[in-house]
């Protein structure tokens, strides 16, 4: 009769623990429960105490002292992780309320009575060990154990949708391979839907909580491809009620995550051609079993779906490149697209905007899904070229945007991620059309711009440009920013080594492009993308404009030559590279060299002063050595920066430009000794002695780099050969020259800083001099007015300058005498003063 007495103490012990047990009592409470599960194997009877002592552990524990909790720790995990060890038992009842023990973990209440002495541990208390002692991972582990039962199996989840809410379990999870285990039970029998709901938000919580990649990772695999699949088409099909189409919408999004893995067999599967299918049926109508008998509502949730097969497309055009996906899968990818109609499905929307709206959607989700089909669309545009041209985009891009800078009514709801920026106008539709337009052109296709051109894109481009231009200045914002630029590098594009389409450019094109020039350098610093916009502007000057002397000549009779040195006055090192490229091919215009003459800027400064200051400012920046006047110190490496002289020499094929070679498109010395070539070396005004020195290296610019190419040279031949003596004896004299050289500017800019020593000498004792002499004619005049005060004060002094006054009168009278000439007196009677 032992099993009875056993059954009998074990209900004294459910009867005695049934407020909760104590936490000292915890770990004999499961070793108990361990030899109940071995008396089940022999006596069914224990299956009811085991389940009556399990659900006893879903209580709060009971703790005498505050510090129990700590105390205990170990004990209470590693007694929490036995329960999951349970699972192990083959009995229906007893891992069903396992779960809901696990279950009750999250449950805040407490129980009515509470042991005399005791008090309850805090709600997060079996939560905190649960983690510690790793349940989570052995409950899906156990997922095997009940793979056929379909009720202890929807247990299990509903713990582990309970569980999977916190990181630490979740990444428990991972490590048991959760994702694929519960994807690949996704589409088991199940009439209640609840095994699907309770998987998809554990994989939902798997997503947010742990690495997304390790779950795409985990769901790549074809057998997880193809459950999802099943699933979501049945859903699709099938699904009528509310829960169903979220349900569905939820599933899609982890669809879309796997699309982003190159490794996903989206393609073998066939889900990626479901997919493009789905998102394209209702706008190209085409015969097609998959979509069949489906038929689309214009609820949320529907809405909602086209949305997402949108971004599913968008996915699968991405750059090969970029997600590193195979040829092979790439090819495949673009025929999907092609074979399905995508390109017209998505140029369905470029068309004017309707009210109440197409196919019953509202007038604004009607706007959101025409601005992410042309997002989209600009993805797509790049890869399906021939589609593009046949579908004639590009005339339905050019009437779109002319229905963009139209008087028609409409006002842009602008409430979705891509209508940013459009409500009450049809920015948003321009700022998407103008980025497919962007995308295609980019590509440099000759016959995608030949096209755009035939149409008359220039001029329409220069249309909307102004319209925006025109409405940036009533309220500046990044949207607009954005498409001026846009429009910018189209025209650039379009314009780029064709004269005639620069010519059609040129009168309107520099009108527009002038006001950006003469943008205030303070927004430069805005962060809207005025910095982005100028670039934008230099880039379509120098592809418009420079090449046809038609457009090159407007731009110098509108003083463009002047706004260009302005900006290159900012002393900016993104800005000045650009500008100096631009006037290097300005100056193959004759006109072009007197008006950077002509200018002046800050302080009367002057182009060549500028230029020379700006050579000065780079040498700096690249550590080139100079004394404190600016002379030449290493006559070896004249031009030399600190970095190029710690750069070894690498024999390298002729085909490879050296470091020296290299270096002169790395910054912008060349530029600098190209423009002051153009102008001359000679009768530059403005120049101090230090610009000459500066001016003396500048010159001789192009004699170094030949000196450092050769140096190069003579390096690499004697890391590999031994040259014979002539050459040897060659290469020396060249090298010789080369130092020669540097010796021969060192002292020319000695003399220039002497001359100017000499010169400074001779002004500052002329100086001198000047100070000398009005200090004299100063004290002259002093006393002289001491003289005349002294005169009204004494009276002998008064008759003594009386005398010299006369003797001064006689002294001046001519000695010979006047014949028949009247002689008058020069004396006043009565006269009391000399003066």
């Amino acid at each position: 009769d032992l099993e009875k007495e056993q059954l009998k103490t074990l209900k004294k012990v459910v009867k005695h623990f049934e407020n909760g047990l104590p936490l000292k009592d915890l770990a004999q409470v499961i070793e108990i429960l361990n030899l109940c599960a071995e008396k089940m194997n022999e006596q069914e009877a224990f299956t009811e105490p085991l389940c009556e002592l399990i659900k006893l552990c879903g209580l709060p524990f009971q703790k005498k002292k505050l510090s129990d909790e700590v105390s205990y720790s170990m004990a209470v995990s590693k007694s929490i992780a036995q329960l999951g060890y349970l699972m192990r038992v083959p009995s229906s009842q007893v891992r069903i309320q396992i779960c809901k023990c696990v279950v009750s973990f999250y449950n805040t209440e407490l129980p009515r009575k509470l042991l005399s002495g005791y008090q309850p541990t805090s709600a997060n208390y079996k939560i905190q060990m649960a983690e510690l002692g790793g349940l989570a991972e052995t409950l899906i582990l156990s997922l095997a154990l009940v793979e056929n039962q379909l009720t202890e199996k929807l247990w299990v989840l509903k713990a582990l949708q309970h569980l999977s809410s916190s990181g630490v379990n979740c990444r428990l999870m991972m490590k048991a391979q959760a994702a694929s285990r519960l994807c690949l039970y996704l589409n088991g029998v199940d009439p209640s839907g609840q095994l699907v709901f309770r998987s998809s938000e554990i994989l939902w919580n798997l997503l947010e909580n742990t690495s997304k990649e390790e779950v795409v990772n985990q769901l790549s695999s074809l057998e997880c491809v193809h459950a999802l699949k099943e699933v979501f088409v049945d859903l699709l099909m099938h699904g009528f009620r509310h829960y169903d189409r979220q349900l569905r919408n939820d599933l899609l999004v982890i669809a879309t995550l796997l699309a982003e893995n190159p490794a996903a067999p989206m393609i073998e599967s066939g889900f990626a051609k479901l997919l493009i299918v789905l998102a394209t049926f209702t706008e190209v109508k085409i015969p097609n079993p998959l979509v069949k008998d489906l038929k689309l509502t214009y609820s949320y949730e529907d809405f909602e779906l086209k949305k997402l097969l949108f971004n599913v497309i968008g996915v699968l055009s991405k750059d090969p490149c970029a997600i590193e996906l195979s040829l092979f899968l790439f090819v495949l990818t673009l025929q999907l697209l092609s074979e399905n109609n995508v390109m017209p499905a998505l140029l369905y929307y470029v068309k004017p905007n309707q009210k109440p709206g197409f196919h019953d959607w509202s007038a604004a989700q009607y706007e959101e899904l025409q601005l992410h089909a042309i997002a989209i669309l600009a993805s797509v545009a790049p890869l399906l070229v021939d589609k593009y041209l046949s579908c004639q985009a590009n005339t339905l891009l050019l009437v779109f945007l002319e229905w963009c800078i139209g008087q028609d009514p409409f006002f842009g709801h602008g409430n979705s991620f891509h209508g940013t920026g459009g409500r009450g106008n049809k920015l948003a539709q321009m700022r998407y059309s103008l980025r497919v337009l962007r995308s295609v052109v980019s590509l440099y296709d000759d016959a995608v711009n030949l096209n755009l051109c035939d149409q008359g894109a220039i001029s329409q481009l220069l249309d909307v440009l102004k319209y925006a231009a025109h409405k940036s200045k009533e309220k500046e914002d990044a949207i607009l920013l954005e498409i001026q630029a846009d429009i910018l590098f189209l025209l650039s594009a379009l314009c780029e080594n064709d004269l005639h389409r620069k010519e059609l450019f040129s009168y309107e094109g520099v009108d527009i492009l002038i006001p950006f020039i003469q943008m205030d350098p303070k927004k430069l610093y805005s962060g809207l993308g005025h910095n982005f916009l100028l670039f934008s502007a230099l880039d379509c000057l120098w592809s418009c404009v420079i090449g046809c002397y038609v457009a090159e000549d407007y731009f110098l009779e509108k003083q463009g030559i002047f706004l260009l040195l302005d900006l290159l006055a900012l002393k900016q090192k993104n800005l000045c590279n650009i500008i100096l490229g631009i006037l290097v091919e300005f100056c193959d215009n004759p006109k072009t060299t007197s008006h950077i003459s002509t200018w002046r800027g800050e302080k009367d400064e002057t182009a060549a002063n500028l230029l020379i200051q700006l050579w000065r400012q780079e040498e700096l920046e690249l550590g080139v050595k100079r004394d404190r006047y600016g002379r030449i110190v290493d006559m070896k490496r004249p031009i030399a920066g600190s970095f190029q002289k710690q750069q070894e020499v690498i024999p390298m094929p002729a085909n490879c430009p050296s470091f020296a070679i290299m270096e002169i498109s790395e910054n912008i010395r060349a530029k600098l000794y190209s423009l002051l070539c153009k102008l001359g070396f000679e009768n530059l005004p403005g120049l101090s002695a230090k610009d000459f020195v500066t001016l003396a290296i500048i010159r001789r610019y192009i004699d170094f780099k030949v000196g450092e190419v050769w140096r190069e040279l003579c390096a690499e031949l004697k890391e590999e050969f031994r040259p014979v003596a002539s050459d040897e004896e060659a290469l020396k004299v060249i090298s010789e020259i080369s130092e020669d050289t540097g010796r021969m500017i060192a002292a020319l800019q000695t003399e220039v800083l002497e001359s100017q020593h000499h010169q400074e000498i001779q002004e500052e004792e002329k100086t001198y001099t000047k100070i000398q002499a009005t200090h004299k004619q100063r004290e002259m005049v002093n006393k002289s007015w001491e003289n005349f005060l002294t005169q009204t004060s004494n009276y002998e002094a008064l008759k003594k300058a009386k005398r010299l006054q006369e003797k001064s009168i006689e002294a001046s009278r001519s000695k010979l005498k006047t014949q028949n000439g009247a002689v008058h007196s020069t004396d006043i009677k009565g006269l009391g003063t000399t003066v």
